[in-house]
């Protein structure tokens, strides 16, 4: 019988806020899936332990950018962040680098997507251009 992926989720959470992540558990983590054949949901798995972090006020934002950001920078988004986020007694900005970024970052939390960068302004202009051609 499989285990619910939510139920995995709290589980992976409760260790990873005491113990944090080491690589021994992230290998045991990729085998059950893998094991299981649900590799495919492992992102969904990760948005739930991040959901479940939230809840217990550890926010975690990805921060996607083409260029590593500045400490300024992550405590800038933070404090951006902290006012939707009042109960959170840490949140933590991690980077992940990605060349195909243009221009400035895009955010993920848990189940919340900001998306800043150039591209998709362009894309948005592109949009509103077409609606008023037709």
């Amino acid at each position: 019988m499989k285990t619910a992926r939510t139920a995995m989720a709290g589980a992976i959470a409760a260790h990873t806020r005491t113990d944090g992540l080491s690589k021994d558990y992230a290998r045991q983590i990729a085998a059950l899936l893998m094991a299981d054949g649900r590799v495919g949901e492992l992102n969904s798995l990760l948005r739930d332990v991040q959901a479940d972090w939230a809840q217990a006020g550890y926010v975690e934002v990805l921060a996607y950018s083409a260029h590593p950001l500045t400490a300024a920078s992550k405590a800038d988004i933070a404090a951006q962040l902290q006012p939707l986020f009042p109960g959170a007694e840490r949140l933590v900005v991690t980077e992940v680098i990605d060349p195909a970024i243009v221009g400035s970052v895009k955010l993920r939390l848990a189940h919340q997507q900001l998306d800043l960068s150039v591209e998709a302004k362009l894309n948005k202009f592109k949009q509103l251009v077409r609606a008023g051609k037709e």
